[in-house]
């Protein structure tokens, strides 16, 4: 009855790794082809997988794992869907109805394990109960602000006599904007002379990328993209004002706060994008904000907000880019082209030679030249990804598979995920060492599937972001950070990959051209420059600033 629940809600495919406390569920599965069984090796890279697989679909991802450490394994997913937003049904087998509460074999309570993070956590204890659990919980990690729900289940719950039917989906009404909403942004826009939108993940739909692209076309409105976000809005653009990651360079940052109208469209504006609620400052901006966001609680909150609307802002803009011209077009076209013209106008990158290694951002530059324009592109978390943000030339034909939570191990699970979702796109992973190791194995998964996709690994032998941290704090006093040496090309080959290195500039074009022509899974293992630690500064820059020699 649960499988047949799931089908009516349009699930299609779920992410595992099987365990005991939920067998008669996966035979259940094995009688309805129609959900794909993706088995994963390690509950993180399921629950990854399914959260990617929300990103790319826009409905929850479903991940089974077993109780006790499969549901551990897991809540570094449940954690990240709640960051960023994103449906997910984690299912979670529990120890028998008798045994609860006695300590039994891997029991944990997972109202109070979750509970913090995950939007609801329910126990089913009664089979007739589990359908409409299901149907609930799916429509929960749907509204308001998406994220994840926990779904516990005792196995004996699955034995249970049943004879209700499978549940439909619960009906959704998107939250329209009153005209009244419209018109006070319309004034609001109509008023300031340098408004700047902040987009986030909330339009993440292609009909929230073409209204965000018709409004601001309309009305001369240039668009910031918040974290993990840069994929919404053609970076080209005349009308793109940057993204609002880490490490931003300030005098950007100080460009942008001269806006007069922040108009937030789709986003929480959390620290990161706010970078660190100084755009717009809490909690009363230096400017108007207009917050737009499906769910109330989220408005007012940290912001002192001069116009809140809990709306889907999709509809919002498309309500405004059906208006006719408003007053103030020249001034926000120039202010526009003022904020395009500071992003536009940074020097092109060029590659330095290094003598520990090369730059990452070569490695990124020439698969860049060389992807499909439509590439989905998965990030994982580290200093690495700087490169990826600054070089990748973002358009709304790309999908960025990345997480806000900063957790390292999304980068290979998002692109298997991506690559089963989208089997004629192009797929590319971007990792660093730190994070391959902790779920680099579900390239396996990716082989076992006959999916295609490329990972590259930043192989510097240090996990670099805590490195930079660290000379930051204290300088010359390394502890903790250093990785061994490892030949990630000959493990991707021992999983079923196809095997690259890079160890020179000269080796790059070529290893990117080989790679992409793969008809599988390619491995690129990438000698990188550690002294290049990031994409805005190096390890001697940071030894000179700070006095501690080189």
């Amino acid at each position: 009855m649960l499988a047949d629940t799931l089908l009516a809600h349009g699930v299609d495919r779920a992410f595992c790794v099987p365990g005991e406390s939920y067998l008669a569920l996966l035979d259940a599965l094995h009688d309805r082809p129609a959900i794909d069984l993706v088995v994963a090796r390690h509950e993180s890279g399921a629950g990854f997988m399914a959260a990617a697989d929300a990103r790319c679909t826009g409905r929850p991802g479903i991940c089974l794992v077993s109780r006790g450490p499969g549901a551990a394994n897991a809540a570094i997913a449940i954690h990240s869907a709640e960051q960023d937003a994103t449906p997910l049904v984690v299912f979670i087998g529990q120890v028998r109805r008798t045994d609860r509460g006695r300590g039994a074999f891997q029991e944990i309570d997972y109202s109070r394990m979750f509970g913090g993070i995950a939007k609801d956590v329910c126990e089913v204890l009664d089979g007739r109960d589990l359908p409409a659990a299901f149907a609930d919980a799916h429509a929960t990690a749907l509204s308001g602000t998406p994220g994840p729900v926990v779904l516990v289940v005792p196995e004996d719950v699955f034995d249970d006599g049943v004879d209700v039917a499978a549940c439909e989906p619960r009906p959704r009404s998107g939250l329209a904007p009153s005209e009244e909403a419209v018109e006070a942004v319309a004034r609001a826009i109509a008023r300031a002379s340098r408004p700047l939108v902040i987009a986030g993940g909330a339009l993440d739909s292609r009909a929230g990328r073409d209204a965000l692209r018709r409004a601001a076309r309309c009305h001369h409105l240039p668009v910031a993209l918040s974290y993990k976000r840069q994929d919404l809005f053609d970076n080209a653009d005349p009308l793109f004002a940057g993204y609002l990651g880490f490490k931003v360079p300030r005098a950007h940052i100080d460009a942008l706060r001269e806006t007069d109208l922040v108009l937030a469209l789709g986003t929480r504006l959390p620290d990161v994008t706010t970078q660190n609620y100084e755009l717009p400052r809490a909690p009363v901006p230096d400017q108007a904000l207009v917050h737009v966001y499906p769910d109330g609680a989220q408005l007012g909150r940290v912001f002192k907000t001069e116009v809140a609307i809990a709306a889907d802002p999709v509809r919002l803009l498309e309500r405004l880019s059906q208006l006719g011209p408003l007053d103030g077009q020249a001034a926000r076209e120039a202010w526009a082209s003022k904020l395009h013209e500071r992003v536009a106008g940074r020097p092109a990158y060029a590659p330095a030679a290094r003598q520990d290694g090369v730059e990452f951002g070569a490695m990124v530059q020439a698969l860049a030249r060389r992807a499909d324009p439509t590439a989905v592109v998965a990030m994982d978390g580290g200093n690495f990804g700087g490169w990826v943000h600054r070089l990748w030339p973002w358009t709304p034909a790309n999908r960025l598979i990345g997480t806000a939570a900063g957790a390292m191990g999304m980068g290979v699970p998002g692109a298997v995920a991506a690559a089963l979702r989208h089997p004629d796109r192009q797929v590319l992973a971007f990792v660093g060492d730190g994070g391959f190791m902790m779920t680099g194995v579900e390239i396996a998964t990716a082989v076992q599937r006959d999916a295609r996709l490329v990972v590259i690994v930043s192989n510097n032998r240090c996990f670099a972001t805590i490195r930079q941290q660290q000379e930051l704090a204290y300088p010359g006093r390394v502890a903790g950070s250093d990785l061994p040496a490892i030949d990630f090309a000959q493990l991707g080959e021992a999983c079923g990959a196809r095997g690259f290195r890079v160890r020179t500039l000269d080796e790059i074009d070529a290893v990117a051209s080989a790679a992409l022509a793969v008809r599988g899974v390619a491995l690129i293992d990438v000698d990188t420059s550690l002294e290049a630690i990031s994409a805005y500064t190096t390890l001697t820059a940071i030894h000179l600033r700070h006095g501690a020699g080189v």
